[in-house]
Parts: structure tokens; C-alpha cells; sequence
């Protein structure tokens, strides 16, 4: 990520790796499927209070954020909205474009985010909560049986592909996670994606991040991205808030409630939940709840401010 970034902070000419990085994507699909297990549906009752609390977390969000960027950093009204919401980057860029926002703004703004949280999220975790990050993020391929691999292979391709052709979010992580979940609830998998395969996915994200930056002007950097830079400040306020309001009331340990509010993207939250040996069930299910509201949220939000800010006839 670091050197991506850097090499598209000094215009090197550079490029994404395209279908390769999404298809690398459906192994922390198949990784989260794989937790999901027996066990982890009994424990979804004990959640429910503290996902009750992520509509409450997106709304706050939304009242601090939009003006902030409306106000303080001029934006005009459908980038201030979509910059503020903390949706998947693609969908969020996607959505405020079709609004008639700014997608450059947009995209880097939500890139700034990402790999701000990314970056800072595992200091944090180390030094305020004293988490390691040292849990094993996998067995090596030569531990899991050749059919559960064979399975998680078909999962990951099955659904990826799949996903998209029903027009689901987040196809290359949601599609997965669903078969995989089958597969696992089924008692047929009963181990994460090999060490090898979330190591490979974790390098192509990590490119993934830097290179959204590919381009980047002095003057985008002046304001898009110190304005995505002071925005996080933001979100780790409400976010840290929201992770005492969850510990205190005993509604999950620490650990959990900071991965599981961190406003961050879903692949990268469930990297760090796994080297964290989070509960990546809890983490998880917060994110798409998340998610889930925003993406199905926004569009329905901002069509009612585009109607209430035009003039009556």
C-alpha cells in the first residue's frame, strides 16, 4: 500500500491489477463464510443489542459529516453527502456521481479514509487495547484437506460470479461469504482459506488502496485530501464514542466494538480481525450491517434533499 501510494504520489506510471485484485477480494469472502459457523448463529441474539446501535452510529455520522464538508470545506450538496457516508468507496463514488456529485472527490476522499484507518487502526489496537497482532491468519495449504480447498475454490468463484449477476453489493466479498456460510453451516468446511491465499489477498488490497491516488494534483491534495484527512478525525471521535457506549454497557469486549465501528472498508477490517483473533463473526456482522443501511440508505436520503432543495413552482 505505502509503496503504491508513494509511487502514485510521484506519477509513476502505474496501473491496477484489474480482475486480479477483485478475484483476490472472494478469499476474505470465503474467510468470513468460513466463521460462520454452528456455533457463531446461537450467538447472533447477544449482538443484536449493539447492532441496533449502527443506525444511530451512520445517522450521527451523517449530521456531523454532511455539513462538515458542505460548510467548512465547500462541497457542493450530493459530494458533502456521499463523502460523509461511510459506504463501500466503489458504491459510494458510483452513487454520488449518478446524484451529480464530484467523483474524484469522492474517490479520493474515500481512499483517504481507508488508508488512513488502515494505517493508524493497527496502533490503536496495539497500544491502547494491547492487542497482537500476531495470530496465525490461516493454516498453510498443505494442512486443509484437498476437498475443503477444492470447496473454497468453487465458493469463492460460485459466488463471486454469481453475486454479480444478481446485482449484489460487494459480489466478490458478499457472494463468497454466502456459499462459504452454506458450505460451513453444512459441516463441509471447517477451515479458513490457506495462509498463502490471505497473504496474496491482503498484497493486492494493499495496492489497491495506493493506487486510487494515481494522478493526484497539488491542489487535490490541498484541499480533497486534507479535507478527507480532517474528516477522519471526525470519524474516530464518533467511532471511539461508539466502542466506549458498546464496552461499557457489556455489549462486546473492546477489541471487538473498536474493528466493529471503525469506519474502514470491510476487506480491510476483516484482515485486521483475523491477525487480531477478534471475533470476526461480531466484526463482521456490524460491518454489513453497516454497509447494508448505507448503500440502501443513501440514494433513498439524497433524493429526498435533492427534492426539498428545489425551488416550488
Amino acid at each position: 500500500m505505502t509503496a503504491c501510494l508513494i509511487a502514485a504520489l510521484a506519477h509513476a506510471p502505474i496501473k491496477g491489477f484489474g480482475q486480479v485484485s477483485v478475484a483476490a477480494r472472494t478469499v476474505l469472502g470465503v474467510a468470513v463464510g468460513a466463521s460462520i459457523t454452528p456455533e457463531l448463529a446461537t450467538e447472533l441474539p447477544k449482538m443484536a443489542a449493539s447492532v441496533a446501535l449502527v443506525p444511530v452510529f451512520i445517522l450521527m455520522i451523517g449530521l456531523v459529516g454532511v455539513p462538515f464538508f458542505r460548510r467548512v470545506w465547500g462541497f457542493d450538496a450530493p459530494t458533502a453527502y456521499y463523502a460523509a457516508m461511510p459506504g463501500g468507496l466503489q458504491d459510494m463514488v458510483i452513487f454520488g456521481t449518478e446524484a451529480g456529485g464530484d467523483p474524484r472527490a469522492l474517490s479520493l476522499i474515500h481512499a483517504t479514509r481507508v488508508l488512513i484507518i488502515v494505517t493508524l487502526a493497527p496502533v490503536f489496537l496495539t497500544v491502547f487495547y494491547g492487542a497482537g497482532l500476531t495470530n496465525p491468519i490461516g493454516a498453510p495449504a498443505t494442512e486443509i484437506p484437498l476437498h475443503e480447498l477444492a470447496l473454497m475454490a468453487a465458493a469463492a468463484l460460485i459466488g463471486w460470479k454469481g453475486g454479480v449477476r444478481v446485482g449484489l453489493f460487494g459480489a466478490s466479498i458478499l457472494g463468497p461469504m454466502i456459499v462459504t456460510a452454506i458450505l460451513s453451516l453444512s459441516g463441509l468446511i471447517h477451515a479458513r482459506p490457506p495462509r498463502e491465499a490471505i497473504l496474496l489477498a491482503q498484497f493486492f488490497i494493499g495496492c489497491g488502496i495506493g493506487i486510487h491516488f494515481i494522478g493526484v494534483t497539488l491542489r487535490e491534495l490541498q484541499r480533497i485530501v486534507a479535507a478527507g484527512v480532517a474528516y477522519v478525525i471526525v470519524l474516530a471521535v464518533l467511532a471511539a464514542a461508539f466502542t466506549l457506549i458498546v464496552t461499557h454497557l457489556g455489549l462486546g469486549q473492546p477489541v471487538e466494538a473498536f474493528l466493529a465501528f471503525a469506519p474502514g472498508g470491510q476487506a480491510e477490517m476483516t484482515v485486521l480481525a483475523i491477525v487480531t483473533g477478534a471475533d470476526l463473526g461480531f466484526v463482521i456482522t456490524h460491518h454489513l450491517t453497516r454497509i447494508v443501511l448505507v448503500i440502501v440508505g443513501a440514494p433513498i436520503v439524497a433524493g429526498l434533499m435533492r427534492r426539498r432543495s428545489k425551488p416550488p413552482d
